[in-house]
């Protein structure tokens, strides 16, 4: 109550008693005092007086507005004037009543309560929105957008080109500490590493969490670039000492992305970008370290982003095309059969190997449709060989994780058999060692289903993977191929040329061909005769070529002689 008498006051607060309030009330009768009274309480509404010599209600206003206060005020006066009353509701007052209106009074404040309630909840749930929206819930960390709006003010404030830089920050082996120890172990782990990284974030060095296990730092205090690598070196020690979490021990890198502003990009969104694009590229090099960004990175990045946005097109437009490297029999030296090998012909950059894209497809899941389209073409020309008189070559086709893994191998394998009239016992399906083992159950079941109606298949990269020896006894397979890294070093590697004679030795014992990849040299071949190697394919006898090309090659070996 402000503006009022003591005697004024307690009449009042009588007054108000007939209304269920719970009271508790404080009078102040100077304007000079409301300051004081309002910072040391929220109080849920105020009543003030009005009158025309010693209390202004208009200055009880104007001083709340000062204080950043919008507790709702009721002017409660002797003193009624149409145009005073009118001045001050502009003003803000909430509302203006003559005194001895008491249940006017009552009925005012208790609408203003009610109101008051709906205020506050609006107010929380804009505020968990603007917390959802803005912060991220796991660390309390700023989000991107947020931290993007924070970086994109601190940079139109510099008026120097002094140097700032982006850190691209990412935490190893997340998903296999997810997988074996769970999600809850995961999140506490982020968690405990956004408190070891927020010990350097501040006004000028601000840190978001970008999702998952990455974050980010934007940090402009440093001024050299000797500046720069030590902020990295801080970030990497973070992760010097081991998290504990349920009193297990977890031992993790970080691997960091740099770039320079605004040397490698004048925007948020750009710099995140290579830094991220700099980090990613650290993979596989060296744990715990970091790398800058560098335009050849960049150019790298921008290459691959084009090669996914067009891959999708790619068998639209008929830019993939099949070659074929010869099979060839040991003993005879016969081309008994053709390795189906997938190349795109891209309009920009040329013909394109397959290590270079396939990857890219079995990340996106585009090696499903590519898959199907290699082995109906693949197929088509098979049968189209066997017209023209060569009725009994094999034809070899990759086979993807993604595609053993799907539910409809079986039947589209049945359904490009039927369409392209190749008989199954021409058709070899090749799997790597790695992709078998990663469900070997599942894989012997499935390959016996290909089994049953006529497939063979094959073991690719056989001799680079773990498998086991049970497994492979009860794996429904035909040929072992011995991998091309193997094959390569057996003249001059004693290691390699001993796993070489012992798979050729399993595969006997096993029933099973055996298939040297990579044969490039006469010692090589020389050395695969005698240990008894049943076929080989290598640029010895012809790299993978066309279709038209293989034909031809077809008829220059008839006779079965080795060139």
């Amino acid at each position: 109550m402000v503006g009022y008498s003591e005697k004024d006051s307690d009449c009042l607060c009588s007054e108000l008693a007939g209304g269920g309030f719970d009271l508790v009330s404080e009078c102040v009768e100077y304007v000079q005092d409301i300051q004081a009274a309002v910072s040391e309480s929220d109080w849920d509404v105020i009543l003030s007086n009005h009158t025309k010599e010693s209390f202004d209600a208009v200055e009880a206003l104007d001083l709340l507005n000062r204080c950043g206060k919008n507790t709702p005020l009721i002017v409660y006066s002797d003193y009624v004037d149409e145009d005073i009353a009118v001045s001050v509701m502009r003003r803000g007052a909430n509302d203006y009543l003559k005194k001895g209106n008491a249940s006017r009074l009552i009925l005012s404040i208790q609408r203003e309560l009610r109101d008051m309630v709906v205020r506050r909840a609006k107010l929380q749930a804009e505020s968990q929105i603007y917390r959802l929206s803005y912060y991220d819930e796991l660390t309390g960390l700023p989000k991107h957008n947020l931290f993007c709006e924070k970086v994109l003010e601190i940079l139109s404030e510099r008026n120097d080109p002094d140097t700032a830089a982006i850190y691209f920050i990412d935490l190893e082996r997340m998903p296999r500490i997810n997988s074996t120890y769970g999600y809850g172990v995961g999140d506490i782990l982020i968690q405990q590493l956004s408190y070891r990284l927020s010990v350097y974030a501040g006004r000028n060095c601000l840190l978001t969490r970008i999702e998952g296990s990455k974050f980010a730092f934007f940090n402009c205090n440093v001024k050299h670039s000797e500046d720069v690598q030590l902020f990295a070196n801080k970030i990497l020690r973070l992760a010097a000492t081991p998290f504990v979490i349920n009193n297990l021990e977890f031992y993790v890198t970080l691997n960091v992305g740099i770039c320079a502003y605004p040397e490698d990009g004048e925007d948020i969104s750009m710099l995140l970008a290579n830094a991220e694009s700099a980090m990613s590229h650290n993979r596989g090099l060296w744990r715990s370290q970091c790398r800058y960004y560098e335009k050849t990175v960049g150019e790298t990045s921008a290459r691959r982003l084009e090669l996914e946005r067009s891959l999708r097109k790619s068998i639209e437009k008929r830019e993939l095309v099949l070659y074929y490297q010869p099979i060839v029999d040991m003993r005879t030296g016969s081309v008994i059969g053709a390795e189906a090998l997938v190349r795109w012909n891209h309009p920009e950059f040329g013909m394109i190997l397959p290590d270079q894209f396939i990857p890219i497809a079995d990340e996106t899941g585009f090696i499903i449709e590519i898959g199907k389209w290699v082995l109906r073409q693949a197929c088509s020309q098979a049968k189209q060989w066997h017209d023209a008189g060569y009725d009994s070559l094999l034809i070899s086709v990759n086979i993807s994780a993604i595609e053993l893994d799907q539910s409809q191998l079986l039947n589209h394998v049945n359904c490009v058999l039927e369409e392209t009239g190749l008989y199954p016992d021409a058709l070899e399906l090749e799997i790597t060692e790695s992709v078998l083992m990663q469900d070997a159950e599942s894989s012997i079941r499935i390959l016996q289903e290909l089994k049953d109606i006529g497939v063979k298949i094959a073991v690719d990269d056989f001799g680079t993977g773990y498998s086991s020896l049970s497994y492979l006894k009860r794996l429904p397979i035909d040929t072992l191929k011995i991998d091309r890294s193997l094959a390569r070093d057996i003249v001059s590697d004693s290691d390699s040329s001993a796993i070489v004679v012992a798979i050729i030795s399993l595969a006997k014992s096993l029933g099973l061909s055996t298939l040297a990849e990579g044969v490039e040299t006469k010692e090589q071949f020389e050395f695969l005769y005698q240990e008894e190697c049943d076929r080989v394919q290598g640029y010895l006898f012809s790299k993978a070529v066309s279709a038209e090309r293989f034909l031809l090659l077809l008829e220059q070996r008839k006779t079965g002689t080795l060139a």
